[in-house]
């Protein structure tokens, strides 16, 4: 069963090869969760719980349990990178994508556990998260479209790269204020999306110096390129061959 959409500003990929009972009812639900989560966190949409919450519309004692587990998460990686992951940067409003995005995939992920399927792959704008495998995961090149920088092998888990190639210097230093310098792009392997795409992305957020930060983390395996061409590579990142 392999399904693609366009929900949340990203293609998003699902294929089940083994497992669920009724694949297309899980992989429809997947997808009804995920414009779910577009429709109430998205900080793009004036009547999304995030914006109301923004716009002070929301005391913090009603937000919902989920919304209220993002913004936790957001506030420990804000924490944890001495403030260079910030959700909520000056002149800006509240925009936790960073933390949603990997959390959102995740969930999914889980809901296909949930419907019986035991061999998956959930692509999500080039993050995956699966299941079952052995399964191989390409990681872009930073500066070459056409090319690939490595190729990973994972059983289980969740690959999620931070890069400027797609968007940009979409990346903010929360604190500066600035775009993220130091980094061509950083790959993060952990047990769950929600780990490694916002490790991924607050690392990224702290330059050179969140390499390190990153490699640190418990479970967290790190790819990745700098500025000078220069790469890095935690000892247990799993390249395929």
């Amino acid at each position: 069963m392999r399904r693609v959409e366009h929900v949340m500003g990203f293609p998003v990929s699902v294929r089940v090869d083994a497992g669920a009972a009724d694949p297309g009812a899980a992989v429809a639900g997947v997808f009804g969760w995920l414009r779910q989560v577009d429709l109430r966190f998205s900080p793009f949409r004036s009547d999304s719980e995030v914006s109301r919450l923004d716009r002070g519309e929301t005391p913090a004692d009603e937000l919902s349990p989920e919304l209220s587990e993002i913004l936790a998460l957001c506030e420990h990686y804000q924490v944890a990178t001495r403030g260079a992951f910030d959700v909520r940067l000056p002149g800006r409003g509240l925009d936790p994508c960073a933390v949603v995005k990997g959390w959102s995939v995740q969930k999914a992920a889980e809901l296909l556990s949930a419907a019986g399927a035991t061999r998956f792959c959930v692509n999500a704008g080039g993050d995956v998260v699966a299941a079952g495998g052995p399964w191989r995961v390409g990681v872009r090149h930073p500066e070459r479209a056409d090319r690939l920088c490595a190729v990973l092998e994972i059983a289980e888990g969740a690959v999620a790269t931070s890069a400027r190639y797609e968007r940009g210097d979409h990346i903010l230093d929360g604190r500066t204020g600035r775009p993220a310098t130091g980094l061509l792009s950083l790959t993060v392997v952990a047990a769950s999306l929600t780990e490694a795409d916002a490790t991924a992305t607050a690392a990224f957020a702290m330059g050179v110096e969140g390499v390190e930060w990153a490699a640190s983390r418990n479970g967290c395996e790190v790819f990745a390129v700098d500025e000078g061409r220069r790469v890095f590579r935690t000892a247990g990142f799993p390249v395929a061959g």
